[in-house]
């Protein structure tokens, strides 16, 4: 298959390195990784099974390499590309490009053993690292606000800077919760408040994600049990960790995602919080923090073993509270296993 690709995790995936002004093609049996002269010693040291090539105009070679193989057609994921780039590639070519949304997504839903290992070891560092965010809440953020609270998660997760983030995480206290995708604000985090966190990070570029809500006692863990002095929050909570676990424990290979995204769902909306859970149940996690399989009600794709995705089931009610639990799965032996 001939194939160019323009996205930064797209090309680390193809061979092994990426930079930020760079394209990888593939054009029969050779493929090649086109960069400028500032990325030419990591290029030569890291790139595996491409040709470097470099040149400030990616895409005056990345054409002319086109002409010469006389390639009729090449694939290309539209979502990775402007219209202006893509018309600067493809003006003049005799060779038609054929769209592919999500390609290198499709390519990447079935990890490999090695990248399991590395999302296992992401995942691990990442519980580790919400560890040391409860102890460091315990002795100094307490009546700190959200933006405190979020820069010291920052310095956790990311363990001074060893570490890069998944994505900027989500500190929220009670009401702000209630926002999927919450911004710090100034509110203060007291005793007892619910603190819902939501944070990973990467390990040799492979994501984590996790998402934790907790009743924020003076010696609170970032675990499942959690009491609240709210009659309505803790059922609310209660509600949320068992459709969580539902999903995870009936989960099975070859089921269609939406089935999964209904082990949550139903239990939410019998009880009679349905029109609180606002997003899909999951999303798959690789060198993307969002990438496939989606757990979704839309969604008719079919989970298979060596898929990684998150469960997180969530309630929000605007203006007092929002809770979501999540974890990473593998599905392995036909199961979901938290990694």
């Amino acid at each position: 298959m001939n194939y160019i690709v323009k996205d930064e995790n797209s090309i680390y995936y193809e061979c092994g390195f990426s930079s930020d002004n760079a394209l990888f093609l593939k054009l029969g049996s050779e493929s090649f990784f086109i960069t400028d002269s500032r990325y030419t010693v990591e290029a030569e040291e890291l790139v595996q099974g491409a040709t470097v090539i470099i040149n400030g105009d990616l895409y005056a070679e990345a054409k002319s390499l086109i002409t010469k193989s006389a390639v009729k057609k090449i694939t290309y994921d539209p979502k990775e590309w402007s219209l202006f780039h893509f018309e600067k590639l493809s003006e003049g070519l005799k060779a038609k490009f054929k769209a592919a949304p999500d390609f290198s997504h499709r390519k990447r839903v079935i990890k490999s053993s090695e990248e399991l290992l590395l999302l296992r070891r992401a995942a691990k560092l990442g519980a580790a690292a919400f560890d040391d965010f409860s102890a460091l809440i315990h002795k100094h953020g307490f009546k700190k606000d959200e933006n405190m609270l979020t820069f010291m998660g920052k310095a956790m997760l990311s363990k001074r800077g060893k570490y890069e983030l998944s994505f900027d995480p989500i500190t929220a206290v009670n009401a702000n919760a209630a926002k999927p995708h919450a911004l710090p604000t100034t509110t203060k985090l007291k005793t007892n408040d619910l603190l819902l966190v939501d944070a990973g990070l990467k390990y040799k570029r492979y994501c984590s994600d996790r998402t934790r809500t907790v009743s924020a006692t003076e010696d609170f863990k970032f675990g499942y049990e959690q009491k609240f002095k709210k009659k309505k929050i803790q059922k609310a909570y209660d509600l949320v960790l068992k459709a969580h676990d539902n999903a995870i424990e009936k989960a099975r290979s070859g089921m269609k995602a939406n089935k999964i995204d209904a082990f949550t769902r139903d239990i939410i909306t019998k009880a009679g919080f349905g029109e609180y859970y606002v997003h899909s149940t999951g999303h798959g996690v690789g060198l993307d923090i969002h990438e496939m399989p989606y757990i979704s009600a839309k969604s008719e794709v079919k989970v298979e073993d060596g898929m990684v995705y998150t469960i997180e089931p969530g309630i929000y009610i605007p203006g007092e509270f929002g809770i979501r639990i999540e974890d990473m799965v593998v599905m392995e032996n036909g199961r979901a296993e938290v990694l």
